[in-house]
C-alpha cells in the first residue's frame, strides 16, 4: 500500500504561480510513475501531468505545457508540480496518484494508477 498526502493548494490570482507537493509513503519502493489530475466543478477529473519515477521522462497535458513542471525529490519520496502563470481556468481539486503496476494503462488516464491522495483546492481569481 502506498499513502499519498498533498498539500500546498490555495487562492491565488490569475498569473500567480503556486507550488503543490505529495508525500508518499508505505511501499514506496514499487512506484513506477506518479502523476497530478485535477477535478474542476461539473468536470470529469483529468490528466495533468506525469513522471516516470526511474527515468524521470515527464508528460504534460497540452492546457499546461510550458508553465506547470512536475518533478520529484526520491531523497523526501515527495512529488512536486509547479504552477505558474496560472488562469482562472485551472481553478480546481488536485490529485496526485502513484502507480506501481508498470505501462498496463495509459499515464494519462485514471485506471493508469491505483493509489491516489485526498486532493488540494486550487482556486485562482481574475
Amino acid at each position: 500500500q502506498v499513502q499519498l498526502v498533498e498539500s500546498g493548494g490555495g487562492l491565488v490570482q490569475a498569473g500567480d504561480s503556486l507550488r503543490l507537493s505529495c508525500a508518499a509513503s508505505g511501499r514506496t519502493s514499487s512506484t513506477y510513475r506518479m502523476g497530478w489530475f485535477r477535478q474542476a466543478p461539473g468536470k470529469e477529473r483529468e490528466f495533468v501531468a506525469a513522471i516516470k519515477w526511474s527515468t524521470d521522462a515527464t508528460y504534460y497535458a497540452g492546457s499546461v505545457e510550458g508553465r506547470f513542471t512536475i518533478s520529484k525529490e526520491n531523497a523526501k519520496n515527495t512529488l512536486y508540480l509547479q504552477m505558474n502563470s496560472l488562469l482562472v481556468e485551472d481553478t480546481a481539486v488536485y490529485y496526485c496518484a502513484a502507480d506501481s503496476r508498470g505501462p498496463y494503462y495509459s499515464l494519462r488516464y485514471d485506471r493508469g494508477y491505483d493509489y491516489w491522495g485526498q486532493g488540494t483546492q486550487v482556486t485562482v481569481s481574475s
